[in-house]
């Protein structure tokens, strides 16, 4: 018999500056055989061709028949031997489906791609937008139709992508809670990674991206190609590199079963898959996705924040308030957020969720006196809410019970106290709208806090996290002007589906400086920076204990979305003109840091860190140097920048916010006692800066700036 495979056919050529990605069809099986730097420059576009024949890789021995494809939706009727990427069922009854190309159409001016895949005989279609984007990130967009008159069971619905055959190891985030999204590495060979999320949430233990390597790739160098799940809820991602040798990442929603039913003539939109890809490190992939993220936010002023939480925990009490809203405003703080314990029976975390009213027996005339306190100090006031959520101990829980997941159980299992309430139910979406509705049109409030702190477990998540953002969509657009953060026990829920719907992410519950620079190093390779909500914490950290100078509090701060969460109260004079300075010259400096290309720097010493922001060619910049402990030589490799090469002529300045913490008996490099000083672009992306003696948990700034002649 004669082993045969089906011509391979070119369908689009998605293309930008510094991307390609191509489109193909074998036997009407559409997959995608490159993702990966750009085959052609702008002048050739329109004439270039790509020659199929490179894609087909022929049939092997001990196998099929034919050429098996990475199908875009692979399925086990088109050979495919890993994780199918569609199961449904009728009555019961598994449907073999086979899906191939009915339609194609191509919109060149966004670079966007339409396909429909086909089983007529099972009546099953699934529609497919691929778009690749100004940032050269690709998105995926796939929407399954139910074309029969009966209802479609789906089991699973997994988009399937190549990424390099030299992808070497697989990049994850992970952690829990406090210590979230902490950079894992593991070797990937002839081997299958699974990811998977159970939690309800996007969870603290597992982040929905992950970025696949060469061997050893680092910020600045290696190939990499990141793929991001922009979901809320349960997922799964299975990187395989054994099905078909070919390296694939394959992922979508984890469904229970019975999870997503389908009716006749309906639709289930699998989340939309995002990918980015870089041949300079992974810094270069995660400022794709970045500009991807700041393409859909609105350019927006982003206030320096006092959150009340560590300040007075449930202690409410006008008089601290108003006296911590004054000394705020003092510090140049520009936004108050009253945080947990003001509405009723909220005297600690066992009672009062669900009964979104304010309590009068704490606030006798409601919430007018501490916000026209604030207002009138210059700053606008904001809101903690945990909407989702539902303490037994509560008026609403004893008037509806049902509305609870697992309420009507025995013996629930409790999480902080708290069931979640059910958002799959209209009535339960409609009283959480009209509570929270009720308080945004009575007061002026411009941000909420939005607060999810416990997991959902044994349960559905796709119907809990579709109610979520329906509840979300419809509050903002009613309130337009209200700025929304999301916050889940911290860093619980962050992903790009929610990021269309906030303007902030609470990072973490942990404000430990040490801390936050590995939490906001691994968040910050896929979110930007200014939508990280970055705080200076006291001196002593509430969660871990660990004691940090102001310096080393605010430099960390200073590259997110500042605030401050400290009890002002206690500040003494010198603390209050160090931290106003701090923010002063976050104030200067916002704009910046919040439009321009942010990057993570490569050093030889691992208790080195080097993070900052630049534009352009590196006409300006600033960059955060920290010790992160006692590094194992007397002296350490030269800070090289190797984004500033053609910058020209630059003045070179360092900045404190804070005292300096050098180290004792140490001669500075003279670049730090004649600062500021002038050095070329070139000098410091080749030579570089010789690293000064600083302390373990310290950190300074580097400004660059052009020199004008």
């Amino acid at each position: 018999m004669n082993r045969m495979s089906g011509v391979i056919r070119v369908i689009d050529h998605l293309w930008t500056e510094h991307t390609s990605v191509i489109v193909a069809a074998r036997d009407e099986i559409v997959f995608i055989p490159y993702i990966g730097p750009s085959l052609c420059e702008a002048d050739e576009y329109e004439g270039f061709r790509i020659d199929p024949t490179f894609f087909a890789r022929g049939v092997v021995g001990g196998g099929l028949d034919i050429e098996v494809t990475p199908a875009l939706i692979p399925l086990p009727s088109q050979g495919w031997t890993g994780t199918p990427g569609l199961e449904a069922s009728r009555n019961g009854a598994v449907l073999p489906l086979d899906l191939r190309l009915t339609e194609t159409s191509w919109d060149k001016e966004i670079d966007e791609t339409f396909l429909v895949l086909t089983d007529s005989s099972h009546q099953v279609s699934v529609e497919i937008v691929l778009s690749l984007k100004e940032s050269n990130v690709l998105t995926i967009d796939a929407t399954v139709k139910n074309l029969s008159d009966g209802t479609l069971d789906i089991t699973s619905a997994q988009v399937n992508l190549p990424v390099g055959d030299s992808a070497a190891e697989v990049l994850t985030l992970g952690g829990r809670h406090a210590m979230e999204a902490v950079r894992q590495r593991t070797p990937w060979g002839r081997s299958r990674i699974a990811i998977e999320n159970r939690t309800g949430r996007t969870s603290h233990e597992q982040l929905g991206v992950v970025f696949a390597g060469t061997s050893g790739f680092t910020e600045q160098t290696g190939e990499v190609w990141g793929v991001h799940f922009a979901w809320s809820g349960n997922f799964s991602i299975m990187c395989d590199g054994v099905t078909e040798t070919r390296k694939t990442v394959q992922l979508g929603e984890l469904l229970q079963a019975n999870e997503v039913i389908v009716p006749a003539n309906e639709s289930y939109a699998i989340p939309r898959v995002i990918v980015s890809h870089s041949p300079n490190g992974l810094s270069g992939c995660s400022q794709n996705f970045h500009e991807y993220a700041r393409s859909r936010q609105p350019h927006i002023q982003r206030p320096v924040v006092l959150n009340t939480w560590e300040a007075v925990y449930f202690n409410h009490d006008l008089e601290t308030l108003t006296s911590l809203a004054t000394t705020a405003a003092e510090v140049g703080i520009e936004r108050f957020v009253l945080d947990d314990g003001w509405f009723n029976g909220r005297r600690n975390d066992t009672a009062g969720l669900g009964d979104w009213y304010v309590d009068e027996s704490v606030w006798p005339e409601g919430l007018s006196p501490i916000i026209s306190h604030v207002r009138s100090l210059g700053m606008d006031f904001g809101l903690w809410f945990e909407p989702e959520m539902v303490n037994p101990n509560s008026e609403l829980f004893r008037t509806h019970p049902e509305w609870a997941l697992d309420g009507a159980l025995t013996n629930p299992i409790l999480g902080r106290n708290q069931l979640v309430l059910d958002l799959s139910r209209a009535d339960v979406r409609d009283y959480l709208f009209q509570r929270i509705d009720a308080l945004l049109s009575e007061y002026e409030i411009a941000y909420v806090k939005w607060d999810h702190n416990r997991p959902l477990i044994g349960g559905a998540s796709h119907q809990q996290t579709l109610g979520f953002y329906a509840l979300l969509d419809q509050l903002n657009e009613k309130h337009p002007q209200v700025q929304f953060e999301s916050c889940a026990s911290g860093g619980g829920r962050i992903d790009l589906g929610v990021a269309d719907r906030v303007n902030r992410f609470w990072a973490s519950d942990s404000i430990d400086a040490l801390d936050r620079l590995e939490i906001q190093k691994g968040l910050s390779t896929f979110i930007p920076i200014e939508m990280l909500g970055s705080h200076i914490g006291s001196p002593t950290c509430h969660t871990t204990g660990r004691k940090h100078a102001l310096s080393f509090r605010a430099t960390t701060a200073l590259f997110g979305w500042l605030g401050v969460e400290w009890n002002l109260l206690t500040l003494t004079e010198k603390d209050k003109d160090r931290l106003r300075q701090a923010i002063d010259f976050y104030k200067e400096n916002r704009e910046f840091l919040h439009s321009e290309t942010f990057v993570r720097i490569d050093h030889p010493d691992e208790s080195i860190d080097i993070r900052g922001v630049y534009s352009g060619m590196g006409s300006h910049a600033l960059f955060a140097v920290t010790r992160l402990h006692s590094g194992p030589s007397n002296h350490s490799a030269p800070l090289r920048f190797p984004m500033m090469k053609d910058a020209g002529e630059l003045e070179v300045e360092v900045i404190h916010l804070g005292a300096p913490r050098w180290a004792l008996h140490r001669e500075l490099p003279q670049w730090i006692t004649d600062s500021p000083s002038v050095m070329s672009g070139s000098m410091l992306a080749n030579v570089g800066l010789p690293m000064p003696s600083l302390l373990p948990e310290s950190s300074f700034l580097i400004q660059f700036s052009q020199v004008v002649y």
